[in-house]
């Protein structure tokens, strides 16, 4: 949103984008949220691994799929992923607004 968490190594997609990569199987969608947030609503296929406990080791493997990272908004992933910057990880992409954008898209959620 307002550039927090950015750097020049992030790459974002958008909503649409990652839809049709959910639909053909090419992404990993990581959920940085804490697991309360992940319960209340959350993408379907998306596994959780909250920031507040993120480690780039400890992302499941992603079978040679795209691993996007996502939140809310944008500023935890985005944070997320300097952390895979300084851990060398080849993890560079998340959702551009979070959930909030895949909502606002009118796409759907799973709650529990």
């Amino acid at each position: 949103m307002f550039g927090f968490g950015k750097s020049k190594a992030h790459r974002e997609i958008d909503a649409q984008t990652l839809k049709a990569m959910l639909a053909d199987g090419s992404v990993q969608l990581i959920d940085v949220r804490e697991p309360d947030e992940f319960a209340a609503e959350h993408i379907a296929g998306a596994v959780n691994v909250p920031l507040s406990g993120f480690s780039p080791q400890n992302l499941p493997d992603a079978g040679g799929r795209t691993v996007v990272l996502q939140c809310a908004g944008g500023k935890r992933s985005g944070l997320a992923l300097d952390h895979c910057a300084k851990a060398q990880a080849a993890v560079e992409t998340h959702l551009a607004g979070g959930i909030g954008a895949w909502k606002a898209a009118g796409f759907p959620v799973e709650r529990g």
